[in-house]
């Protein structure tokens, strides 16, 4: 591990920049635990139901020792661990408390990047706001965290590619410090999915290449793995080493949010070109529904199906004019359709994602669905199928349903593809996601 690399910092300097990585405890089940006091010390399961094609959103750490983990059937877990106590749980309860804890970052410094609901990159470094060791910060968050009765792992380096790294080392509520000038160090040893950004069709990709480890990957040209990988090769060379130097964006800049995006699992196959087509305009509402609320409009849109556990495939195509308007990039994704899938083939999940944005005409965003055999050359759609006034119209209708949804309830006001799905959709929490940052939370 390299000197240091564990220490609670107790009188130790430092020097430059300092970047934290705040991870929630198994957030969603500490949460209920903490609501349910007789749950505490037992396995929690937040997640679907088996018989609806459930999977797993978090798993205490109590059902964890089962093997129970996220993303894992239903079913699945239900076999490993069938004591636990199952709850589909209550992500307004999460959202109230996540806030919370942002609040308590804030409170130590205005630099605080949210990248999930449990996650955030903070900035520390001595000078900036203050004078106080970071180490000594990161300790008084975390003790405040505590006392809202939940838990977190704090990782503090000197990038966020390290502070990520380091903050999964000790969970839970443990502190990883990597101090300036050992980053290489501690990264050298470790394989390179440990980085964020690189999945399970990239891993593979490197180890054919002979490259198994960080270490390994730090030694590559950038131009022959630019080659290999496009822009993102030399980013992973970059990281791999220690040197990424990219800043920590409060989430209201401009800049910060790469992606929105939305996937639904379903009870379920679907089999039918309608009924796809009515799964794809389903999740292209909630991400257009999302960029409006953050004012964003994107110019390219990625679709996503899973077919099973094992096998997943996207794909990608420009959006001319950039929009935020669902009746325009779900257009363009059911249109997808017909690249990535046979008539009668099952289909369990449909992820719509957009991105783009202020200009930005390509993204290495697809690491968020992690498959890479999609394909992305298409030429760029130009879509006109509304204008006028009757555009203007479909405009403000699709505004007045994001108000009362917001107001009253995503279930206030139901479509009629909605009610087509009513019955295949999954009781998971759905997996909504903004790409806050270049390493999308995990």
């Amino acid at each position: 591990m390299g000197r240091e690399h564990d220490t609670r910092g107790d009188g130790i300097p430092w020097e430059g920049r300092a970047i934290a990585l705040l991870d929630l405890d198994a957030f969603f089940a500490s949460v209920e635990q903490l609501d349910h006091p007789a749950w505490r010390g037992r396995p929690v399961i937040v997640g679907g139901s088996a018989d609806k094609r459930g999977v797993v959103s978090t798993a205490s750490y109590e059902a964890r020792r089962y093997g129970v983990h996220s993303a894992m059937p239903s079913y699945q877990a239900q076999r490993l661990c069938p004591d636990a106590i199952w709850t589909r749980g209550h992500f307004r309860r999460y959202h109230e408390l996540s806030q919370q804890v942002m609040s308590l970052v804030t409170d130590e410094t205005p630099l605080v990047q949210r990248v999930s609901i449990d996650e955030a990159f903070f900035d520390v470094s001595p000078g900036r706001f203050s004078r106080e060791s970071p180490i000594a910060i990161c300790r008084r968050i975390q003790e405040r965290v505590s006392g809202l009765g939940i838990t977190c792992s704090i990782g503090l380096s000197t990038s966020k590619t390290v502070a990520k790294i380091a903050s999964e080392r000790q969970k839970p509520r443990g502190m990883t410090i990597v101090l300036p000038g050992t980053e290489a160090e501690f990264l050298s040893t470790l394989p390179t999915r440990s980085m964020s950004g690189i999945g399970k069709a990239t891993a593979s990709k490197l180890e054919s290449m002979g490259i198994h480890t960080l270490g390994q990957l730090a030694t590559q040209d950038p131009v022959m793995m630019r080659r290999a990988f496009g822009s993102f090769g030399p980013t992973m060379v970059l990281r791999a080493a220690g040197l990424e130097t990219s800043a920590v964006t409060p989430a209201d800049a401009p800049d910060d949010v790469k992606s929105v995006s939305s996937e639904r699992t379903f009870a379920r196959d679907l089999t039918g070109r309608d009924e796809l087509e009515a799964a794809v305009r389903h999740v292209s509402e909630l991400v257009g529904a999302r960029l409006r609320r953050r004012g964003l409009k994107g110019s390219q849109v990625t679709l996503k199906l899973k077919f099973d556990y094992e096998h997943t495939r996207t794909i990608q195509r420009p959006l001319v004019p950039e929009t935020d308007d669902e009746r325009d990039f779900g257009r363009v994704a059911k249109e997808l359709l017909s690249d990535l899938w046979s008539e009668g083939t099952p289909v369990r999940l449909v992820g719509v994602m957009v991105s783009g944005f202020g200009g930005e005409r390509s993204s290495t965003q697809l690491a968020l669905f992690d498959v890479g055999d999609g394909q992305p050359n298409q030429p760029p759609v130009s879509r006109g199928w509304d204008s006028g006034r009757d555009k203007d119209a479909k405009r403000r209708l699709s505004e007045a349903t994001d108000s009362i949804r917001s107001r009253f309830g995503a279930g206030a006001l139901t479509l009629g593809y909605d009610l087509r799905l009513k019955d295949t959709l999954s009781d998971t929490i759905s997996n909504n996601h903004d790409g806050m940052s270049e390493m999308p939370g995990s």
